[in-house]
Order: C-alpha cells, then structure tokens, then sequence
C-alpha cells in the first residue's frame, strides 16, 4: 500500500538559500551548512531557490512514501524481497502392495516398495518360542513385494519364518518334516500363503508355486496343499522341489 504525502514548499519570506554545502567527517560523509544570521545554531532551512530546484525535479506536488503493512498482513521477507507461496505438492504416499501379517502373534505392517525395513521384516519373523531373530536374505522380501504386487491389496500370511535350533527340534520330535539343518535356521526361508483382498482362502499353493517360477526364482519351493498345511515354503538354497 502507498500513502501519499504534500510536499509544502517554504515560505517566502525565509531566509536566503543555504550559504554552502561542506564536506565533514561524520559517518554520513555530508553535511549541510548554517543560513546566514542562524548563529551557527541548528540546520538551516531550505531557500526558495533550492526549494524550487527540488519541486522542479518531482514529478508532482505529491511525494509518494511507503506506509507500514496494515495489521493482520504478512510482512515481506527482509530486504524487501519478492516472496511467494509454495506451489510444490507434497509427496505421494508409496503405493501399497499388500498387508504383511504375523500368523502366530496377529502382529500386520503393511508392506510397500521401501516398507517394512529388512530390520522390521526379521522382527516380524523372530522365533515364536524364544523370540530371537535373525537377519533374513532380502531376496525373500523382494519376492514377497512381488507376489503382494501381482495380487494387489492382498494379505501375505507368514506361517514360519526364524528358527532357533530349540524351536527346531521340538517340530522335529512332534515328527513334522523339518530338516535338521534347515534352511530357516539361517534366516534363508520363509513359510507363507497369498489370501487375495476378499478372499478367505489363500491361493492354491500349487498354483503358487507356478508363479513363483515364473518369476525365475532359482531356489528351493516346497508346496503344502493339505488343509491343515496350506502355504508355500520358499528358500534361497539350491534349486529343489517338493510337496508336503
């Protein structure tokens, strides 16, 4: 906003224009000099011949001046710089693939093209006995992504995921067909089953394992098509296939 001001000339009868102009040693490096018979008291006051000079030169008898931004209003950056409004838009949320859930503890993290971290995934598949983890081999999240991708919105279930040497041998006594060195013991294998958004049951795991082919995995895929063993298992081992 501009507020305009009068410039209002001298009076004519004041005193003759300014004797001199002197150059002085004070910061602003110019000072002006004292009107005759001022007694060298105080600044002098304009002539009318400067005055005239100064009216001459604007380019009316108003005098523009900036006024103080009115209240309530932003006030401009210092330096009196041009500002604007952010045009950037925030970014976009990462799309999402599926839900990871834990079947043993109900435990879901969403799962993403950056979510969940290989840290958070090996939590996710700590041992449900003694609870210790291990880092897992990020192919078998990669594959995971994959799957989830393919069937968008769908839950991946993970059945079995670390095993400490303890919770090991405990299947093995209860005559589950587990390895003695098995591959989830390293943290190279992962149980699981794809249940579709809306569906109550998971792929056939046959099925399953056709596309995890297809996808040109070069691991270990064991198919578990029983009711009560409904899921794939997929390793990072040598190239192998059998059915549970």
């Amino acid at each position: 906003m501009i507020r305009m001001e009068k410039f209002v000339l001298p009076p004519a009868s004041s005193p003759s224009p300014l004797a001199s102009r002197s150059t002085s040693g004070a910061s602003s490096g110019v000072s002006w000099g004292v009107a005759p018979g001022g007694g060298g008291r105080g600044r002098g006051r304009l002539g009318p011949a400067l005055a005239l000079a100064l009216f001459a030169a604007a380019p009316s008898t108003l005098v523009a001046r900036a006024a103080a931004p009115e209240p309530g209003l932003p006030s401009p950056p210092s330096g009196n710089l041009a500002y604007k409004k952010s045009t950037e838009a925030p970014a976009e949320a990462p799309e999402l693939y599926g839900t990871l859930v834990q079947t043993h503890t109900g435990e879901r993290v969403m799962l993403d093209e950056a979510t969940p971290s290989g840290e958070r995934f090996a939590r996710l598949l700590a041992d449900r006995v003694t609870g210790s983890q291990r880092s897992f081999d990020p192919r078998l999240l990669g594959l995971l992504r994959t799957l989830a991708k393919r069937h968008g919105g769908a839950r991946v279930e993970l059945v079995s995921g670390y095993r400490s040497p303890k919770l090991n041998e405990m299947m093995r006594k209860k005559g589950r067909h587990v390895a003695s060195h098995s591959q989830h013991s390293l943290g190279h294998a992962v149980d699981f089953r794809i249940v579709p958004a809306g569906a109550d049951r998971g792929v056939d795991p046959r099925v399953l394992e056709k596309e995890i082919r297809a996808l040109g995995w070069d691991g270990g895929v064991g198919v578990y098509p029983q009711t009560h063993d409904w899921f794939v298992h997929a390793d990072v081992g040598a190239n192998r296939r059998w059915g549970g």
